[in-house]
């Protein structure tokens, strides 16, 4: 089916509302934005559902909402009675529409005869993950996009573990997805009579302390840290304000300023163009507070408070850490505190994702805790926490990946910026007793281990013409990449798409232990590397870069030659 069937669908679709088929009639002169919104059906994947707001398609609405939760409605139903009666969990960020598509996927589920738990207001991406399996229910969604820019909204799908699904769930939903020729297909339910039937339920503060007390319990140190460290905090109009303020104050940090423009949820980010706290544009108001109230440490909570950014205070000026360098301090952190206490196990294990830097892998193996990598994306760290839950052959102590997200612990199946805000606030303060600021320990850490830099590029490329794009610079990097960068030699080539790892010197071909996904990666002879991946959720090429070196000036310049060498290919 072509752009203009689709769109014909719509309007002819009974289903489909007047005023949804007014906003396509007004599309009729404008073929490019009416190919950009019905060139495909929005792809759903292991991350759900991701696009811009809009009637169309590919545009997330709330026909797109209704009819991927009756395609999870079906596929949970496939499991049996007794499992579709332990309902789902619902909850919304802050974005515009969140409420209502919340509504709407309660609404949808109602009708299935699924009973529906949903929260009364926002929660963060990681309480609805622990609430998932602290009610254990069936699944669970929410209705976030994440740092995406405010045009953007989606819609993420969690199983009853608590972790986002994996490719065989979202295929079986694909699949319901496809079967749907109408709109009109999908039954719904009244939303006041599904309340008075308690198809629905609200659920909100009970769970919500339960959940504060599992992320206090994380806690190594109480009496030995300085609580009087000057924290600067900003949610970015998120769902991070209020679990992330109660944590820190029942932990007893009381010198904590939030960036007051930036406290209240608000879907339209009227202070930023992209609440990303990668982006160091994200802490623009936080840096003026900062230097009024002598802050110390600065954080920031994307917008479902998942991911979590980080600037600290070091001879007089304030630097930024990169999620490579947080997840470092935090391994380092965690790790020195149980092995003081004893209470490192043995069977202690770290996880992170292929793209993420080497040095906290250093780090946790210096502690003697073991580290496994898995693909991008925290489902698969979430995956061995799932594992050995069952098996209980080993313990995972922590997860994280390099696009700043973290989860110590195993209570929470993603990424928690709310426990990781408390943890590093904690860590800052145990240092600040011994004199050091996060960038002593971090320049402690280079000289134990080895100097460590990483960088990632992203090549936006939207639309159709930027898929296409896309692909072609990934296939020609799979057949013309450089044999060597400086005076650096190729060692080993993989290519996860086939999951094969090709030696360079002999051409010995072998296979890779890990899901097939179009990423592939180029290992050095002194452990430097660089990978590439399509996003999953924006429309970008990212090229991941990991460096090792003996000295920083050594870190900088072989990562400047690196990008250099490599970036010089996407152009040609």
């Amino acid at each position: 089916m072509d752009y203009l069937q689709r769109y014909q669908q719509w309007l002819n679709d009974t289903a489909v509302d007047d005023e949804t088929k007014k906003e396509l009639l007004a599309l009729q002169e404008n073929d490019e934005e009416l190919k950009d919104r019905f060139y495909q059906e929005l792809a759903f994947g292991t991350a759900g559902l991701r696009g811009k707001l809009g009637a169309g398609s590919n545009r997330m609405n709330s026909y797109i909402v209704a009819r991927a939760t009756h395609a999870f409605a079906k596929v949970i139903s496939y499991y049996g009675e007794e499992f579709k009666q332990r309902g789902v969990a619902i909850s919304h960020d802050c974005r515009i529409k969140s409420d209502e598509f919340a509504k709407i996927a309660a609404c949808t589920f109602a009708a299935h005869n699924i009973p529906v738990y949903l929260y009364e207001s926002l929660r963060s991406t990681p309480q609805l993950s622990f609430t998932v399996r602290h009610l254990h229910c069936a699944g669970g969604i929410n209705i976030t996009a994440s740092h995406n820019p405010k045009d953007y909204n989606g819609y993420k799908v969690y199983w009853d573990e608590g972790s986002q699904i994996k490719d065989d769930i979202a295929n079986q939903i694909v699949q319901e997805i496809q079967k749907i020729t109408s709109f009109s297909e999908i039954p719904t339910y009244s939303f006041e009579q599904a309340l008075q039937e308690k198809r629905i339920q609200w659920i909100g503060e009970p769970i919500d302390t339960i959940y504060l007390e599992k992320v206090k319990s994380l806690s190594l140190r109480d009496e030995e840290i300085d609580k009087n460290i000057s924290v600067v905090y900003t949610p970015l109009n998120g769902a991070g304000s209020i679990p992330v303020q109660r944590v820190f104050r029942e932990r007893g940090f009381h010198n904590v300023h939030v960036v007051k423009e930036q406290e209240q949820p608000d879907g339209t980010f009227p202070t930023i163009e992209y609440p990303n706290p990668e982006d160091l544009r994200a802490f623009e108001y936080s840096l003026t507070l900062a230097k009024k109230v002598n802050g110390e440490l600065l954080i920031a909570t994307d917008p479902d408070s998942d991911r979590l950014a980080v600037m600290c205070y070091h001879n007089g000026e304030y630097h930024a850490l990169t999620g490579n360098q947080t997840g470092a301090l935090l391994i380092e952190y965690l790790f020195s505190s149980m092995k003081e206490k004893n209470l490192l196990p043995s069977n202690g294990l770290m996880v992170k994702t292929i793209v993420t830097g080497e040095m906290g892998a250093t780090i946790a193996k210096y502690y003697g805790v073991e580290v496994v990598n898995v693909l991008t994306g925290f489902k698969n760290i979430s995956a061995i926490s799932n594992l050995y839950e069952k098996t209980k052959e080993k313990q995972v102590l922590f997860g994280y990946e390099e696009s700043i997200g973290y989860t110590a612990g195993t209570f929470v199946r993603d990424k928690d910026a709310v426990s990781s805000a408390m943890l590093l606030t904690e860590a800052a303060a145990y240092y600040k007793t011994k004199g050091m600021t996060l960038i002593d320990v971090l320049q402690q850490l280079f000289q134990t281990h080895g100097y460590f830099a990483e960088d990632t590029i992203s090549l936006i490329r939207e639309g159709i013409r930027g898929q296409e794009e896309i692909q072609a610079i990934m296939r020609s990097y799979r057949t013309d990449y450089p044999k060597t960068i400086g005076s650096l030699s190729l060692v080993t080539y993989l290519d996860y798409a086939i999951s094969e790892s090709v030696y360079i010197k002999t051409q010995t071909v072998s296979k890779i232990d890990i899901e097939p996904t179009n990423a592939i990666k180029f290992l050095f002879e002194d452990e430097s590397w660089y990978a590439l991946r399509p996003s999953g959720t924006e429309p970008k090429l990212k090229i991941y870069f990991g460096i090792k070196a003996s000295s920083q000036k050594e870190a900088d310049e072989k990562l400047k030659q690196f990008k250099s060498t490599v970036l010089s290919l996407s152009e040609k």
